[in-house]
């Protein structure tokens, strides 16, 4: 990874993609998981050193769109979100600066059960984001990822469209009732 293609992904793909690296916690496990400055490499030089591309964590889709700088999905400032737990179980591992995106873009939807109803009723929006998806793959220059998959439904996507092409594995969604302790450890254990 280089400068040059930092500043491709993020104009291409920073819109639903990131990366796997967040602000130091302050007081509260939530705390400065929606500050997005560390991606500014002014301010932290360091950074482009620290990004993996062949690692790739996958979500469904925008649970809320309410962000749209580049770079902030999988870390939202809202008081309700969960994105914490991911910090927490990928800090100090080799996972720290993966890349992170979602299968099926700009489509907001709390509800996975609802996504997943859309995506079967409507084939079209299902293959034109796997198209979007190997795109963004692609745009990675990476051969070889290794994805990992956020909970049931982008795991089933993926084995279903990619099982003989890419390694695909599967974490609980960062969502799921457990403490960030726990599910680091989950995590831990999976991949």
């Amino acid at each position: 990874m280089d400068y040059k293609k930092f500043k491709e992904i993020k104009e291409k793909h920073g819109d639903c993609g990131s990366w796997a690296i967040w602000a130091e916690e302050g007081n509260k496990p939530k705390s400065n998981v929606g500050d997005i400055s560390i991606f500014d490499t002014s301010r932290n030089p360091s950074l482009i050193q620290n990004l993996k591309p062949e690692f790739v964590f996958v979500g469904l889709n925008f649970s809320k769109i309410n962000e749209t700088t580049p770079f902030s999905n999988f870390h939202s400032k809202s008081s309700t979100a969960q994105d914490f737990k991911i910090r927490y179980a990928l800090r100090d591992t080799k996972y720290w600066g993966s890349y992170m995106t979602d299968i099926i873009k700009n489509f907001e939807e709390i509800s996975s059960k609802n996504m997943m109803v859309a995506l079967k009723s409507d084939q079209s929006l299902l293959e034109k984001n796997l198209a979007t998806f190997e795109d963004e793959l692609k745009f990675l220059g990476v051969e070889n990822k290794l994805i990992v998959a956020f909970g049931n439904d982008v795991f089933e996507i993926l084995q279903n469209e990619y099982r003989n092409k890419y390694n695909i594995k599967k974490v609980p969604h960062y969502s799921h009732f457990m403490s960030k302790e726990d599910y680091r450890e989950m995590v831990s254990l999976l991949i």
